[in-house]
C-alpha cells in the first residue's frame, strides 16, 4: 500500500532515489475564508502536486467550531515540487479570447 497525503485519490507523494518519501517544505500560509483555502488546495491537486496542511494556533478547533480555521492554514509540499507549486499559486490568470 502506498501512502498518500491530501485526498485519498489525490496525487502520490514522491519518493527519492532510496525509495523514501521526499521531505515536505513550507509553501505558504493561507489566511482568509474557506474559499481561499479551497482554491489553493484545489489548484495544487489539479496540477498533480500533493500537499500536507497544518492548522496553527488551535486552528483545528476553530475549524470544528466555525467551519474554517480562523488563524489560517500552513501548506507543505514535496521539496522537489516547491518551485512548481509556487509558480502555480502566484500565476496570473490567462483569459481566453
Amino acid at each position: 500500500m502506498d501512502w498518500k497525503f491530501g485526498k485519498p485519490d489525490g496525487p502520490q507523494w514522491p519518493k527519492d532515489e532510496n525509495g523514501e518519501p521526499v521531505p515536505p517544505v513550507h509553501l505558504k500560509h493561507i489566511s482568509g475564508g474557506p474559499l481561499d483555502l479551497e482554491v489553493a488546495l484545489n489548484l495544487l491537486e489539479a496540477y498533480g502536486i500533493p500537499h500536507v496542511s497544518e492548522y496553527p494556533n488551535n486552528g483545528s478547533f476553530g475549524k470544528m467550531i466555525f467551519g474554517h480555521p480562523p488563524s489560517g492554514m500552513e501548506i507543505f509540499v514535496p521539496a522537489t515540487m516547491l518551485e512548481d507549486a509556487q509558480n502555480i499559486l502566484t500565476a496570473d490568470p490567462v483569459e481566453d479570447e
